[in-house]
């Protein structure tokens, strides 16, 4: 049997500039060997002082790498650190009015420093983690997710083992380091005032105290391998507009398979594959629909018209 439990304190009381958050905490809880400690972001920024005046509005475009989707007044981006989130995580939620919380400038490193005091206050070894609320797609409502984390086995790979019925597994990766935040997030509540919890029960997560792992960044997928670097309308409009700097986003080009397959779809006919390149009658689909489906697809009309014919290859580095 496997009990896991979770610790939020109370009394922690407001977080200022400067304050000691391993202090704090250590006042009132007794840490063990293989706990887990979590805590929000927005006090881990309030001690590093990360609270500015404005609305979220104005702080948005520093914070923003680039606008992922965008519905009325919201917008889903993605920050510097990677992330992809409403608002680019910027609160103005528990802060005085005319002021905003940002994220902490590198959550990886504000959990090793963590990390590291509470060793030296208790001698324990524990891990860490930075933890935010964001949405997901196709789904609603917000969960608390992991963005930043020190000493964790952030992902449990399963790739290469068998269940209990012969089955291997390929892909199977549990996010533990988003998990866990889940949980805490559960005893800590939106409004409890309680922006520590510790897990207790899963040692075997926690890595040697000499240790601190590949931290939380180790769970953004890289933009070239996301399928949903734009929202629906935004990628339609990217790839319209053929800027190459969008196109990361869309991934690595697609085989020849997967183009041409897209081209029959768009055209109704079957392309002619010829030496890594595809072509198709000009008067089957214009210059500019060609144009704007190789964009998406990774791939560039390299000639067309001249012989009644549009030329497509794949967009090489």
């Amino acid at each position: 049997m496997t009990e896991l439990t979770v610790l939020a304190p109370d009394g922690v009381g407001e977080v200022r500039r400067g304050d000691d958050l391993a202090a704090l905490l250590v006042d009132l809880v007794a840490l063990a060997d293989g706990d887990v400690v979590l805590v929000t972001s927005k006090v881990v920024s309030k001690a590093e002082g990360r609270v500015v005046a404005g609305t979220r509005e104005e702080a948005l475009p520093g914070q923003t790498a680039r606008v992922v989707a965008r519905r009325g007044p919201t917008r889903i981006v993605r920050t510097h650190h990677g992330l992809t989130l409403a608002a680019a995580g910027v609160d103005a939620s528990n802060v005085a009015a005319g002021e905003v919380v940002l994220l902490p400038l590198d959550p990886d490193g504000s959990a090793r420093g963590l990390r590291a005091r509470l060793r030296e206050l208790t001698g324990r070894n524990v891990a860490i983690v930075v933890t935010d609320t964001a949405g997901r797609p196709w789904r609603e409502g917000q969960t608390d997710i992991a963005v930043g984390a020190a000493g964790l086995r952030v992902l449990e790979d399963f790739a290469g083992r068998r269940d209990d019925y012969g089955n291997d597994l390929v892909v199977t990766a549990p996010a533990v380091a988003d998990e866990l935040a889940g949980a805490a997030e559960l005893a800590q509540g939106k409004l409890g005032g309680r922006p520590f919890a510790v897990v207790r029960g899963r040692p075997d997560l926690v890595l040697p105290a000499d240790d601190d792992g590949p931290g939380a960044v180790a769970l953004v997928r890289p933009e070239n391998t996301d399928m949903f670097g734009y929202g629906a309308r935004e990628a339609v409009l990217h790839a319209l507009r053929g800027d190459p700097a969008a196109r990361t986003a869309f991934g690595a080009p697609a085989s020849v398979a997967e183009m041409a397959e897209a081209l029959a779809v768009l055209t109704g006919v079957e392309p002619e594959a010829t030496d890594g390149k595809l072509t198709v009658a000009a008067d089957h689909v214009s210059a500019d629909a060609a144009r704007a489906l190789g964009f998406a697809h990774g791939w560039d009309v390299v000639t067309g018209h001249e012989d009644g014919l549009l030329r497509l290859q794949p967009v090489h580095p």
